[in-house]
């Protein structure tokens, strides 16, 4: 924090990066690389050149007297659980009024994204030897039950719930992964389902999951088997601002209209705190989370030009 007193400015972000395969890459992920105009390395685009093009953006602006207090926060754990932006509390951001989350969408703010929650399902049944079904329980075979549920809910969702905003304008469900068995000889006893559900604007994490149990369990236990339905961490809520001036100050900067992202943020954690809060950041969310992660360069100077200009306006100013 540089400057004391209350209001002023939060730039954030997280320093985690997802997983990596290194063989992928056509450079050293954890060396930065310049080619082709563009920065390579993990986390250049999502997003620890944020942080880069912050710091230099301070250090242009000199030894200066901040009327209004200038905050960096990094985060971890963003990628998984986001209990970095959890722990925060009002008082470490010296009561900051505006915060930008420097988060890659190409210059162009965001005030709306979606929620994301991510569940486990767990089928229990009972093993057996595969030559007597009657000895066990399947739980494959109760699977495709839940399966065909969570198919049939994730049409449902699309036809109860609709944001033409986004350009997913849906509620979205996704089958990530399934894992259950040992062996082609025993009859299985049990089976993971793993998926996410992005959710609009105005919907509540907690009734879907509810509503799931609803419609697969009674069904399973009819079969005698039984369901395990939890978080694999705690939902993420949707995030939205209206009257927001510094979405109003950055589409005079940047020259684009606030937008919605399908994409989770930090942004509803920093938005609880009391802050108008922005996302914002240089490079695109299509290079994130892949090998050969890049931030064009060409992006770097305008980022630091809207950083400085934020500065001058919300920490400098009288």
């Amino acid at each position: 924090t540089r400057g004391k007193g209350s209001g002023g400015l939060v730039l954030a972000g997280h320093t985690d990066t997802v997983p990596l395969d290194e063989a992928l890459w056509h450079s050293d992920p954890f060396r930065l690389t310049e080619a082709d105009g563009r920065w390579w390395g993990l986390g250049s685009c999502d997003m620890k050149g944020f942080f880069a093009l912050a710091l230099e953006a301070i250090a242009l602006e000199g030894d200066v007297d901040y009327l209004r207090p200038l905050t960096i926060v990094a985060t971890a754990d963003e990628e998984s659980s986001m209990s970095g932006a959890r722990a925060l509390q009002a008082a470490e951001l010296c009561g900051a009024r505006f915060a930008v989350i420097g988060e890659p969408t190409e210059l162009r703010p965001v005030t709306r994204h979606k929620g994301i929650m991510m569940a486990n399902m767990n089928i229990q049944g009972k093993a057996g030897h595969s030559s007597n079904p009657a000895l066990g329980n399947n739980a494959i075979d109760a699977s495709a039950i839940a399966l065909q549920e969570l198919m049939s809910f994730r049409t449902e969702l699309a036809r109860r719930y609709h944001d033409p905003g986004f350009e997913v304008a849906v509620p979205t469900l996704n089958l990530g992964c399934i894992h259950g068995g040992d062996n082609p000889n025993r009859i299985c006893d049990h089976v993971d389902i793993s998926f996410d559900i992005r959710v609009l604007p105005g919907m509540d994490n907690t009734n879907m999951l509810e509503e799931i149990r609803a419609r697969v369990e009674p069904k399973l236990t009819d079969l005698g088997l039984t369901l395990s339905l939890d978080l694999c961490h705690e939902a993420i809520p949707p995030f939205e601002s209206t009257g927001n001036e510094l979405a109003t100050t950055l589409a005079n900067l940047t020259g684009y209209e606030p937008r919605s992202v399908a994409f989770g943020t930090e942004a509803p954690f920093l938005s609880a705190l009391g802050m108008e809060t922005v996302v914002m950041g240089p490079g695109s969310i299509d290079q994130a989370h892949q090998p050969d992660e890049f931030l064009e360069i060409a992006q770097v100077d305008p980022t630091i030009a809207i950083i400085r200009r934020l500065i001058r306006i919300h920490c400098l100013a009288e």
